[in-house]
């Protein structure tokens, strides 16, 4: 029951990452070394930010998070303007 309780934080390496994301060390190894996942190098070793994973994941998995922003544009366009 601990790893219910295992708390990420905010900076990760490849190996904490890699157990929060559910993938294998070296998939993610992969991934960051093509920019395919947000990713930074801190002298030579790989480091993820959780909120930028988060992130990414909703952006990969269609969840639209900046939903009322986009629509925010819109709503200040008049409704009908008369010619």
């Amino acid at each position: 029951m601990a790893h219910a309780q295992v708390a990420f934080r905010e900076v990760m390496d490849i190996r904490q990452a890699s157990e929060y994301l559910g993938i294998s060390g070296d998939t993610l190894y992969r991934y960051a070394s093509e920019g395919f996942i947000p990713a930074f190098k801190l002298g030579n070793r790989w480091r993820f930010k959780k909120s930028l994973l988060d992130a990414w994941m909703d952006e990969k998995s269609g969840v639209k998070t900046s939903a009322p922003a986009v629509v925010a544009p819109k709503q200040k366009k008049p409704a009908g303007r008369a010619r």
